[in-house]
């Protein structure tokens, strides 16, 4: 006769899954650092040494001394502000768990608009004679510097 298991079975592998899933998840949230990207310090963006020279070359940048990361990739109201930096957050450690990134790393066009509304916020007065196009297009090394 072939016995069954108990009804609690499943609901105890489950919630050893789950916790499994959890502990993990949380322990690399620590190891990255996570917590570091829920403030504004530029530092964070270059927790992942993929990010370093980004970093550098924003330390050398026109902007150095008004805007931070956040001023500019992402939007300000702070919802949105941290529903994209959970976003982008996924997918930089996924990227960069993989190692299935473009090397130059490029924008998605979704943090594109992100960006040149940003521009637009600080420099709109000046920006409203321009054609609309993108403002990195004429302007590439005002926020992360001279190209490499």
């Amino acid at each position: 006769m072939v016995r069954m298991p108990a009804a609690g079975t499943g609901r105890v592998l489950l919630s050893a899954l789950v916790g499994a899933a959890l502990g993990l998840g949380a322990y690399t949230f620590v190891y990255a650092r996570g917590y570091s990207y829920f403030s504004n310090d530029p530092a964070a963006c270059a927790n992942c040494h993929v990010m370093r020279d980004y970093f550098d070359s924003w330390q050398r940048s026109s902007h150095h001394a008004s805007a931070v990361c956040n001023d500019c990739h992402t939007p300000h109201p702070l919802v949105g502000k941290y529903l994209t930096k959970a976003e982008n957050g996924w997918n930089h450690s996924l990227r960069f768990t993989l190692q299935d990134f473009p090397d130059p790393i490029r924008i998605r066009p979704a943090n594109a608009a992100k960006l040149r509304a940003n521009c637009l916020r600080c420099h709109g007065d000046m920006a409203s004679q321009m054609p609309q196009e993108d403002c990195v297009r004429c302007h590439a090394g005002v926020g992360h510097g001279p190209r490499r």
